[in-house]
């Protein structure tokens, strides 16, 4: 029997709604859909999400958990949900906690520096001072090609910061960080009006131009390369992956701009939110990021919550905005008042309405949710900012093959770096890599 012959009164071709304006693009996969992508493979989606100033740790009474410890469950097994973890208790089936994982790489570090390596593992207390590729990036260069956008990267802070004061978890590679956006109509504009007002020729008129300086700059770059001693010709061969950078950026939007554009009402965003309600404004990026994966427009973020030197933004102030707390936000690292766990129970609710957003919205047979990887956590935990036993939490990637409902505990002979979690995650979403930074294997733990 042709296709033609199957498809029934109520099925619906993709193509047809890509042909009316795009507005298919923006819209969930639909029921009537699904015998139109029988045998083209779903998206894999990577979403990494951090929060500063680390966790709330205290010690229950004989060998209980604390109600306010951050781990839901003293010991590994199935999750015993507590007070600060409450929020993800409905999501029990796509979630997962991981104690005891870290990266060597920030052991040299100081407490609010080793922010900077949560998504990359690099030894920037070592042979990396600036820093090495993150995992979103590896996988954006090996699976960004299939969206019109190759990764999103947001943080409420904006821009890269510094060395050590990271307001990024982005990194193309050493000395390469990508800044994050952190205003809720750029990114809305990014994501969907990214041409400004031009019309599509305009568009295309003005890559051809820039494609031609390219060309002319790469020549004269590669002519001057080879008259240099060694030590100038690295420094130009930075400027040269700078260049083929770009070169591909140009390529990939004039790609793109023979295919429509998602239609999404802004509506019902609060583009005009502030940080300081940060409620709203948390809200408001999480509902871009779920935008952004619905429509396809991306399937790699990174999302730095709070950076760990925040005293020159608003973010210094979300625990008085959200809780009435009476200080900064970063004296409840080291202060550890009772705030503490309302404060990481206020993270919980923020992040679960994220997920809970994504398993809520349907995909073929399932939902976003079962094929989006997203880790959540933190660089160093409770007061001591000493480095190691990040505060850790795994979800979805269920039709991903990730398995959930435990706390898994890498301590002591099962001690292993966070960096094999990183290499499970990107063979999970389809990009591969035999190794990445201090990995020593993948992490058959995390997998069903």
């Amino acid at each position: 029997m042709t296709e033609t012959m199957a498809r029934k009164s109520w099925q619906i071709d993709r193509r047809q709604l890509l042909c009316g304006g795009g507005l298919a693009l923006g819209l969930p996969l639909l029921d009537g859909m699904a015998w139109s992508m029988k045998g083209r493979e779903l998206p894999r989606r990577l979403v990494v999400s951090y929060i500063s100033y680390g966790v709330y740790e205290p010690k229950g009474e004989k060998g209980q958990n604390h109600p306010w410890n951050w781990w839901p469950g003293a010991n590994p097994g199935p999750l015993e949900f507590n007070e600060s973890s409450a929020p993800f208790a409905p999501l029990a089936p796509y979630v997962s906690y991981l104690r005891g994982l870290d990266h060597a790489g920030g052991y040299g570090l100081g407490g609010h520096s080793s922010g900077d390596v949560f998504a990359t593992g690099a030894d920037m207390g070592g042979t990396e001072k600036t820093n090495n590729v993150s995992i979103d990036q590896v996988a954006a260069k090996l699976r960004g090609h299939e969206t019109r956008y190759a990764s999103l990267v947001l943080g409420t802070e904006g821009g890269t910061g510094t060395y050590g004061r990271a307001k990024t978890l982005s990194h193309r590679g050493p000395g390469r960080p990508i800044p994050a956006e952190h205003r809720p109509k750029a990114i809305f504009d990014g994501l969907f009006r990214p041409y400004a007002g031009e019309n599509v020729a305009a568009v295309r008129a003005r890559l051809a131009r820039e494609a031609s300086l390219l060309d002319l700059l790469l020549e004269n770059a590669r002519g001057v390369r080879r008259r240099l001693g060694r030590a100038d010709q690295e420094k130009v061969d930075e400027y040269l992956d700078s260049l083929r950078s770009l070169e591909q950026r140009t390529q990939r939007i004039d790609r793109w701009t023979h295919v429509p554009l998602a239609e999404v009402d802004p509506g019902a965003l609060d583009l005009g939110t502030s940080r300081r309600d940060p409620e709203a404004y948390t809200r408001c990026l999480y509902d871009l990021i779920v935008l952004a994966l619905r429509t396809d427009s991306t399937r790699f973020v990174s999302f730095m919550l709070e950076s760990e030197a925040s005293s020159d933004s608003e973010t210094w102030h979300y625990a008085s905005h959200a809780l009435g707390y009476e200080g900064a936000t970063h004296d409840l690292a080291h202060k550890r008042p009772v705030e503490s766990g309302h404060w990481d129970r206020w993270r919980a609710r923020q992040h679960a309405y994220f997920l809970e957003r994504l398993r809520d919205t349907p995909e073929g047979e399932g939902n976003l949710l079962d094929r989006t990887a997203v880790l959540w956590g933190s660089a160093h935990p409770h007061a001591s900012h000493s480095n190691v036993n990040y505060p850790l939490q795994l979800a979805g990637g269920n039709a991903l093959g990730l398995s959930h409902g435990r706390l898994h505990a890498f301590e002591g002979a099962r001690k292993v770096p966070l960096a094999n979690l990183l290499v499970t995650l990107l063979d999970a979403v389809g990009a591969p890599v035999e190794r990445f930074a201090d990995s020593t294997g993948p992490m058959p733990e995390v997998l069903a």
